[in-house]
């Protein structure tokens, strides 16, 4: 084993730079992290001191002429580009048809079902952001107790509504009736109950979040570390991808900022094993807004926290940079986008300055934890033996 611990963190959509393919998704010229480079100088020295300026070139973001870390990039290899797809192939799962997606809304076949076995009809039905849906259909559901189906670039199917109109039991016993219905040619990647609470003009989504997602393959990384009694402690959503599969203790979090405090109580309390990390705020709160300012504030900020988590580093750690797909702020589209991720990766056992170059599959990242834990998954090639001392 090279390394005792591993703290993999995903940051969610900040993508480098459009994939051959793009086109084919409508995302031609999308580049995440260097749009949002051009529209003001990013301060982001500790990304840069690991490498990150020396992927590609980046406005005002130089090479590092002696990079601590380890630095390159990686293909998205299945179809697709929303975060199941892309958390799952970090794990070694291609899919060969990507999951199906809604941007008109869902189907009578699908709709007439699942309001006959709720016994409630619905509002909304299309594809829209979070925020602005309840604040558009909130008052309507209060008043009908029709709760409110939508989408969004992913592929979900999101359901909302007020805690005090619908209780948190019946609302996810309302997403388990979509699961249930959501199979075959409709299976969407995830189900997610949305509540929210409040009156109208100041309506909030609470905590209560929870994901009903596709169960991936058997056999994929979670499985594999399992199977060697190596323990997975997971910060934010990545439970609910992998619907727990492997992960022995997990937090869910509210915020970036949350997920970062909660990475570093992980850190404390799970000496061996592996730390797997998505920092959400990105995708969630800026991309999908086309929010430019927010979303160069996060970087910075998840920069800023850097050298806390570094603190926490012992000589039998290695940490892990990436993300799943792009969400380039700056175009009109508020979808994901086709893109290459960044990839740092850092330890101080590990050598630093390798150029991992353009990696074929995100499941390269999957295949050096296998191997780092003495197993090995389906897909993927190991860079391990490049940056191992």
């Amino acid at each position: 084993m090279s390394f005792g611990r591993v703290t993999w963190i995903v940051l969610d959509s900040v993508g480098i730079g459009e994939m051959p393919d793009a086109a084919q998704y409508g995302d031609q010229g999308s580049d995440t992290l260097g749009h949002i480079a051009q529209s003001r100088k990013l301060h982001l020295d500790n990304l840069c001191r690991l490498g990150l300026g020396n992927i590609r070139p980046l406005n005002r973001l130089p090479p590092d002429a002696a990079p601590q870390g380890s630095f390159g990039r990686c293909s998205l290899a299945s179809p697709g580009k929303d975060t199941t797809t892309g958390h799952w192939e970090m794990a070694g799962i291609h899919l060969v048809k990507p999951f199906p997606v809604y941007p008109n809304g869902f189907p009578p076949e699908v709709m007439e079902e699942f309001e006959r076995r709720i016994g409630r009809a619905t509002l909304g039905n299309k594809a829209a952001s979070g925020t602005e849906i309840i604040k558009e259909l909130g008052e309507e559901h209060m008043r009908t107790g029709s709760p409110i189906v939508y989408t969004s670039a992913d592929s979900v199917f999101q359901v909302a509504a007020h805690e005090e109109v619908i209780t948190l039991y019946e609302l996810y016993k309302i997403c388990e009736t979509a699961r249930e219905i959501l199979r075959g040619k409709h299976e969407v990647g995830r189900v997610i109950a949305r509540p929210f609470i409040g009156s109208p003009g100041s309506f909030t989504r609470t905590p209560n979040r929870h994901d009903y997602a596709v169960p991936p393959p058997k056999g994929m990384l979670l499985d594999r570390l399992q199977e060697r009694g190596v323990e997975v402690f997971a910060v934010g959503k990545i439970f609910d991808v992998f619907l727990g599969r492997g992960i022995r203790d997990y937090e869910k979090t509210k915020s970036n900022a949350d997920g970062m405090e909660k990475t570093l109580q992980a850190m404390d309390s799970l000496a061996r094993g592996m730390i797997f990390v998505n920092l959400v705020d990105f995708d969630q709160l800026y991309g999908h807004r086309n929010d430019v300012e927010g979303y160069a504030r996060a970087l910075e900020a998840v920069d800023d926290w850097l050298p806390s988590l570094e603190a926490r580093l012992g000589p039998d750690d290695l940490l892990i940079l990436t993300a799943d797909h792009g969400c380039d702020p700056t175009t009109a589209s508020t979808d994901h986008s086709r893109e290459y991720v960044p990839l740092l990766v850092y330890g101080k056992r590990a050598k630093a300055g390798v150029d991992l170059g353009t990696r074929k599959t995100l499941s390269d990242i999957g295949q050096t934890v296998a191997e780092n834990f003495g197993t090995r998954i389906v897909t993927g090639e190991s860079f391990l033996p490049q940056i191992s001392n």
